[in-house]
């Protein structure tokens, strides 16, 4: 049976900080996207290199 809309009994993700509203999207090779769904957590993951991407990036200015 599904949740109606507005409830306050539904599955509620559990995150260290919030996520933006606007998304962060990249073609991949062909295949990568089936296989990366295949790894648990995966996009949490993924945030969390990408933070490391970033802060081992120079910053300009």
């Amino acid at each position: 049976m599904p949740f109606k809309i507005g409830n306050k009994l539904g599955a509620k993700k559990r995150l260290k900080r919030p996520l933006d509203k606007e998304v962060i999207a990249f073609k991949g090779y062909e295949g990568q996207k089936e296989k990366l769904k295949a790894v648990p957590d995966w996009q949490e993951r993924l945030r969390e290199f990408v933070d490391q991407l970033l802060s081992d990036f120079p910053k300009n200015g």
